[in-house]
């Protein structure tokens, strides 16, 4: 498949930047059913950027994250490749004035991202993989290395309010890593720890759009993930995953071994 990731690049910059940070903490919220927040920039930004890819790819179709669960299912029910968005991650930061969000985009094809790009445009920083060819932070190779530290010096990404209370109880109770973050963008914090911001991440329910092109940045800069349960994380349904991730494999191991340790 025939992809030019400059040009992905310059559309996604260029949406984030004309219809996202003008936005940014001056514009209303709204609630969806399950109690996540939508903006008008949400709206805007997933317009733009399905009408531009439209343009350049009429054969690839969108997944966007304000599409309704009925649209999203059938898309991926076709199983023919598709452009999978998440206009902004970190709504509820972005609304607020919190400056860490970002806009997500991955191309899957038979269940696998194969391309995925991460912009967070409050930084100017666009983190960026495709499938065998490594991933990169701008123009600069993104390899993760042996950190040296052990568990228990170790900086943890973690989403607590979705994690069973048994497992949130034992984080708390018999705590692990040196500190711990939940910083409110799952494909940020994903493409953070391949940058070596952080240095281990958990976090019990993923949409497709959360991890998408995140994983694969991750993955090809290095680190390592799966699931709770051990398994690899496909983007071949829109069940909701959980993420255990490392930035090397020996915290990898340690952490997957606590975690497997039963929650009294």
């Amino acid at each position: 498949m025939n992809i030019d990731i400059e040009l992905l690049k310059k559309i996604i910059i260029t949406a984030a930047k004309t219809e996202v940070l003008p936005r940014f903490n001056a514009i209303e919220r709204a609630y969806k059913p399950d109690g996540s927040v939508v903006t008008e920039a949400d709206l805007l930004i997933q317009n733009r950027i399905e009408s531009e890819l439209k343009q350049h790819y009429p054969d690839i179709v969108l997944l966007g994250e304000e599409m309704t669960s009925e649209e999203q299912q059938s898309l991926l029910a076709s199983n023919k490749p598709l452009w999978c968005l998440d206009p902004i991650d970190g709504t509820s930061n972005f609304a607020a004035g919190m400056p860490y969000f970002s806009v997500s985009l991955a191309l899957i094809s038979e269940g696998e991202s194969i391309l995925g790009l991460v912009y967070d445009p409050v930084r100017d920083e666009c983190f960026s993989a495709q499938l065998g060819q490594g991933a990169y932070l701008n123009d600069q190779k993104l390899v993760t290395k042996q950190s040296g530290l052990s568990l228990k010096q170790s900086i943890a990404l973690i989403d607590f309010k979705r994690l069973s209370a048994p497992l949130a109880t034992q984080l708390v109770t018999n705590r692990p890593y040196a500190s711990q973050r939940s910083l409110g963008s799952i494909a940020l914090e994903l493409c953070w720890v391949a940058a070596g911001r952080g240095h281990i991440y958990l976090h019990a329910k993923q949409h497709l759009w959360d991890y998408a092109a995140a994983q694969l940045i991750l993955n090809e800069a290095g680190a390592y993930s799966c699931s709770l349960e051990g398994n690899h994380l496909d983007c071949s349904s829109l069940k909701p995953q959980s993420t255990v991730a490392a930035l090397d494999h020996e915290l990898f191991t340690q952490w997957r071994e606590y975690l497997a340790v039963p929650q009294q």
